[in-house]
C-alpha cells in the first residue's frame, strides 16, 4: 500500500475569492476595500485568515503596492474563472424571475444620465415594467471601478475617457459627441480670421478667458493642449469638475470652453445665452460598459438597446460652423 497522505484541502469561500479578486486588481489595499465596501483594517485581516487557509502567502506586502506571490498568480485566473461563472448563475436566473422586481445597477457621466437615459427608461418600461434602475451618477474612473467591483451592472462613459476601460468589458456604441467650442451668446466668431484683429478688445479679453476641467482624466489633457496651440493667449480663469458647470459658467459671460455638445442639452432643449461653434476634432464616443453576458441575457439586453435607440434618436443642438481661425489643421490632433 502506498504511505502517500491525502493532500491538503483549502475550502475556499466566494467571499474570499472575491477579497482576493478584489486587492490582486486595486492599486492598494484601501482601493479595494473602497470596492468591497469594508474598512481597510477588516480587508487585512480577512485576507490574512484566507492566506492562512491556503497555507501559503499570496501576495508579496511591498511599501508601494501588493504584488502577487507564485501561488497568488496561480490562484487569479482561477478565481476569475469561479466568479465569473457564479455572476453567470446570478444572471441567467434573472429571466425566472421575471414578473417580480428586477433592479439595474446604472452608473454614468452626467450628460448620457440626462440625456440619454431617460428615454431608455421609458421604452424598458413600456416592456418590462417590473424593472427598475438604481442610478449613481459618477466620474469614469468611478464608473470603472464600480464596474470591476461589480456594484454595477452597466457604466455609461466616453470610451477614450478612461485608459484602460475596454479592459475586461465589452463595449455598446450609443452614440457619436462632437466636441464644440461654446462661447456666451453675444459674441460673434462667424467671420473671425484674426481675433486679435477682427474682435473688440472686450470679445478678444472674453475669447481668451477659458474654462477648463480638472478632474484627472486624458480629456483634461487634450483639451489644455487645445487651447495652447489654437488660443495660446488664453488663461484659465475657472477649473470643474462637470461640463454641466462649464457650460454655466460660460452663460454667465465669464469666459469660453470646451465641450462635448451633449452637456450643453437641458432635457429637451439647448442651454439659452450660449452659441456653439464647431471645431476640427474627433467625437467623443459615447459606449455602454458591460460584463460580455449581460448583452444576451434580460433585462440587461432590453436596457443596452433602448439606450442603442436613445443614441440614434437624441437630437443634436444648433452648431455653428467652425470659425475660420479654428478652420486648419490643428485643431484636429485634439
Amino acid at each position: 500500500m502506498s504511505s502517500t497522505s491525502p493532500g491538503r484541502r483549502t475550502d475556499l469561500t466566494l467571499h474570499q475569492l472575491r477579497i482576493f479578486w478584489a486587492v490582486a486588481h486595486g492599486s492598494t489595499l484601501t482601493a479595494a476595500a473602497k470596492q468591497l465596501g469594508i474598512t481597510q483594517p477588516s480587508l487585512s485581516q480577512q485576507l490574512a485568515r484566507m492566506e492562512q487557509s491556503v497555507g501559503t502567502p499570496l501576495f508579496h506586502r511591498r511599501s508601494s503596492a501588493m504584488e502577487l506571490t507564485e501561488a497568488g498568480t496561480f490562484l487569479l485566473p482561477r478565481a476569475e474563472q469561479v466568479l465569473r461563472a457564479m455572476q453567470e448563475v446570478d444572471d441567467g436566473l434573472i429571466p425566472f424571475s421575471l414578473g417580480q422586481r428586477v433592479t439595474i445597477h446604472v452608473a454614468g457621466i452626467t450628460s448620457v444620465l440626462r440625456v440619454l437615459l431617460p428615454p431608455a427608461l421609458r421604452a424598458l418600461q413600456a416592456s418590462m415594467p417590473e424593472v427598475d434602475l438604481d442610478i449613481h451618477e459618477s466620474a469614469p474612473a468611478d464608473i470603472l471601478e464600480l464596474l470591476y467591483s461589480r456594484r454595477v451592472h452597466i457604466g455609461l462613459l466616453a470610451e477614450n475617457s478612461v485608459a484602460e476601460a475596454g479592459v475586461g468589458f465589452a463595449q455598446v456604441p450609443l452614440f457619436r459627441d462632437p466636441h464644440v467650442l461654446a462661447v456666451p451668446e453675444g459674441l460673434d466668431l462667424s467671420e473671425v480670421r484674426d481675433p486679435q484683429r477682427d474682435l473688440t478688445p472686450d470679445s478678444f479679453a472674453l475669447l481668451n478667458r477659458s474654462i477648463q476641467f480638472a478632474f484627472g482624466t486624458q480629456h483634461t489633457k487634450r483639451v489644455q493642449a487645445w487651447f495652447e496651440r489654437l488660443l495660446p493667449q488664453s488663461r484659465v480663469v475657472a477649473q470643474c469638475r462637470s461640463f454641466e458647470v462649464a457650460t454655466e459658467l460660460v452663460r454667465a459671460g465669464t469666459g469660453v470652453c470646451l465641450v462635448p455638445a451633449l452637456a450643453t442639452v437641458h432635457g429637451a432643449a439647448t442651454l439659452d445665452g450660449v452659441k456653439l461653434y464647431r471645431i476640427n476634432a474627433a467625437p467623443r464616443r459615447l459606449v455602454a460598459l458591460v460584463p460580455s453576458q449581460y448583452q444576451r441575457i434580460e433585462p440587461y439586453s432590453g436596457l443596452l438597446a433602448a439606450l442603442e435607440d436613445a443614441g440614434r434618436g437624441a437630437a443634436m443642438p444648433p452648431i455653428e460652423p467652425v470659425p475660420p481661425f479654428l478652420d486648419h489643421t490643428a485643431s484636429a490632433r485634439f
